[in-house]
């Protein structure tokens, strides 16, 4: 079992940053695929960000934050990062981590709590 904990969500006006964190419990995260994922009131969610682990390494980010927010992770610490700059308001909702033991990122096995990303202008 793997346990989530998001953390770094809060209230920033329009043009700030946040940097969100997940911490991951397991001795196998370095093989999971990790995302970041986002639900704004009244919408669906959606994947934001995600790191690919199946097949070599990469990441990928939905087109609206491309340029904006750069996902990272620290296998020693267990730990992914989301850095969110030039934050607007329409990024505002709850950011959840998420991770997918097989590393290809389709299917997604455990979810944090969430973290709330305010922005306002």
């Amino acid at each position: 079992q793997v346990q989530l904990v998001e953390s770094g969500g809060g209230l920033v006006q329009a043009g700030g940053s946040l940097n969100l964190s997940c911490a991951a419990s397991g001795r196998t995260f370095s093989s999971y695929a990790m995302g970041w994922f986002r639900q704004a009131p009244g919408k669906e969610r959606e994947l934001v960000a995600a790191h690919i682990t199946f097949s070599g390494s990469s990441t990928v980010y939905v087109n609206s934050v491309k340029g904006r927010f750069t996902m990272s992770r620290n296998n020693a610490k267990n730990t992914v990062y989301l850095q969110m700059n030039s934050l607007k308001p329409e990024d505002t909702a709850i950011y959840y981590c998420a991770a997918d033991r097989l590393g290809m990122g389709h299917e997604y096995d455990y979810w944090g709590q969430g973290t709330q990303v305010t922005v306002y202008s």
